[in-house]
């Protein structure tokens, strides 16, 4: 096969796509993103025709995606686990699955051992922080979009995100106040990056607040590069597992020392 053949039995035609900014206006697109990604973390695929429904390995975290309920969309569930409380997140059907994944990427990673600072990802791409009464809100440089730390007049709390253009089209999320800071600066690092999305012919927002520009790809790359993301999570969730595997057998002591140190005694 030459150069200018690939898997389709003829020569690989580039198909015309568009990178898209702001991302937060990119629109959906295709929750594979997500799926694949958490399927090569380890995660239980439970979905049904039409539906996402993964569980992580130890069934304390659930990703769920239904396109047909009202409002539809992305539920993420954690339950309650040690000093952890249980929390939940709730994302429009035209949340980015790009954003999506700065959530449910970072379900499968490690804590950092720095305190996590929601604030500062949105602060490094020059978004405006200030108090609205009770509120806590960052607003994007162009104004489409938003986080809030949001308290109600009750005393309740949450973190409410979006993104709309002058149209009104665009999506918005709300996540518990329990849900641990370290997947909500994930989620706003995500939110706030300056790199431009990108989505195939068709499935562009008709939005006159998005910048676009057109590039040809081909099959081939768009599977390299969806590739190379399942890669780099199944390399993570080898490392963990052997340093995992490792530290349990260096915490388990052989029986053979056991007997040998109460026969000198």
């Amino acid at each position: 096969m030459n150069g200018k053949q690939w898997h389709g039995w003829g020569p690989e035609q580039a198909e015309q796509h568009y990178l898209i900014e702001p991302r937060a206006l990119a629109g959906g697109g295709p929750i594979r993103h997500i799926s694949e990604f958490l399927r090569a973390s380890g995660w239980r695929d439970k979905s049904k025709t039409g539906l996402l429904h993964m569980a992580s390995p130890d069934r304390t975290l659930r990703v769920a995606y239904d396109p047909h309920t009202i409002p539809g969309g992305w539920t993420i569930h954690g339950r309650a686990a040690g000093a952890n409380g249980e929390w939940s997140a709730h994302l429009g059907l035209q949340t980015p699955v790009e954003i999506v994944a700065g959530l449910t990427d970072a379900l499968t990673q490690p804590r950092s051992a720095h305190a996590p600072n929601v604030w500062a990802p949105l602060q490094e791409q020059h978004w405006h922080t200030r108090f609205e009464g009770q509120h806590y809100t960052a607003t994007s440089p162009d104004g489409t979009a938003w986080l809030q730390y949001h308290q109600s007049p009750d005393g309740s709390t949450m973190w409410w995100t979006g993104a709309k253009d002058q149209q009104d089209n665009g999506w918005t999320a709300n996540l518990t106040s329990t849900t641990p800071l370290h997947l909500v600066q994930a989620f706003a690092t995500e939110l706030a990056g300056p790199d431009p999305v990108m989505r195939p012919r068709g499935r562009v927002p008709n939005s006159a607040q998005i910048r676009t520009r057109s590039v040809s790809v081909t099959p081939s790359q768009l599977s390299a590069w969806q590739q190379a993301r399942i890669t780099a999570a199944r390399a993570a969730t080898w490392a963990r597992n052997s340093a995992r595997t490792t530290r349990q057998r260096a915490g388990t002591r052989p029986a053979s020392s056991t007997v040998g140190a109460r026969t000198r005694r």
